[in-house]
């Protein structure tokens, strides 16, 4: 195998996309067995993490645009999923938070993504893909102003 000079390597970009794309398309059917959508899924997860969340601050964590997640908020409180529920700091706001069937369909849907990227990389000896996992996480807290390039 040829020797990969830093010119040579693939860009993080080029890397990752590819994958990205292969996971979501992968994901797509487990969360459909679970009654939920991509978007569904991110909202639950991100209110799972941050309980109590207001729709603004939640639109914000997970890069949406305020008026993208309001169907995908109605779908869920229709199904008993989340909880909305008027801020009492301010009337105009409402706090978001998951009920119990909503903490079960994330679970749920999570253990079936996991079990899916534990079988991706079975192959993987394990320090690798500890490591691999704690880049990854550490890739994906940077700030956007972490990753831009500087002048």
């Amino acid at each position: 195998m040829a020797q990969q000079t830093p010119d040579s390597r693939p860009d993080l970009a080029a890397l990752m996309f590819p994958l990205s794309r292969s996971l979501t398309r992968a994901e797509l059917p487990l969360l459909e067995a679970h009654g939920v959508t991509m978007w569904a899924y991110v909202v639950l997860t991100a209110l799972r993490d941050d309980e109590a969340s207001s729709q603004a601050s939640l639109a914000d964590a997970i890069g949406a645009d305020r008026t993208r997640i309001i169907a995908v908020l109605d779908d869920l409180q229709q199904r008993k999923l989340i909880n909305r529920q008027p801020d009492p700091s301010d009337r105009r706001s409402n706090l978001l938070s998951l009920t119990l069937a909503g903490r079960k369909t994330v679970t749920a849907a999570q253990k079936a993504i996991q079990d899916n990227e534990n079988r991706i990389l079975a192959g993987v000896p394990s320090t690798d893909r500890d490591a691999f996992l704690r880049v990854l996480k550490y890739l994906a807290e940077l700030d956007d102003s972490e990753i831009s390039p500087t002048s």
